[in-house]
């Protein structure tokens, strides 16, 4: 493969979310079959938006929502198992956290299942004090 193919972009005008539900459903375990509905919801409410090129070919994605000053949180990073340990993951985070909409905030949270050392590589830490969930179901 030749690095210098492989582009990211910075727009979300440029995701395109066929590419992406198939990406979802071949990198990430958690999030199969996600509906393109909802991935285009899920875009419009984040930012930034990053996705990772390889010609015509959608190899990585991930997304952040933030409120630019206090919190922001890193969702999504995918890169395609054909394309991983390339660099390219670590590359789309540093990214994310580098964007003005990011690089500013108190604190950058992330959930992973698996991808600790990843993470930790990158200076995040494992955070057990303040992470909690409420599922849908449970809004009463």
């Amino acid at each position: 493969m030749d690095d210098c193919h492989i582009q990211f972009f910075c727009d979300k005008s440029k995701v395109d979310l066929y590419q992406l539900q198939e990406l979802y459903n071949v990198a990430a375990f958690w999030a199969q079959d996600r509906p393109i509905e909802k991935l285009e919801i899920a875009i419009a409410h984040s930012y930034p938006v990053v996705t990772v090129w390889y010609g015509s070919k959608m190899i990585g994605f991930a997304r952040a929502t933030s409120d630019g000053i206090y919190r922001a949180t890193i969702w999504d990073v995918l890169i395609h198992p054909d394309y991983q340990r390339m660099g390219l993951g670590r590359k789309l985070v540093k990214t994310i956290l580098s964007h003005p909409h990011i690089h500013s905030v108190e604190k950058v949270y992330l959930m992973t299942t698996h991808q600790q050392n990843f993470y930790q590589k990158m200076g995040f830490s494992v955070n057990q004090t303040t992470t909690m969930v409420i599922c849908p179901n449970h809004f009463d």
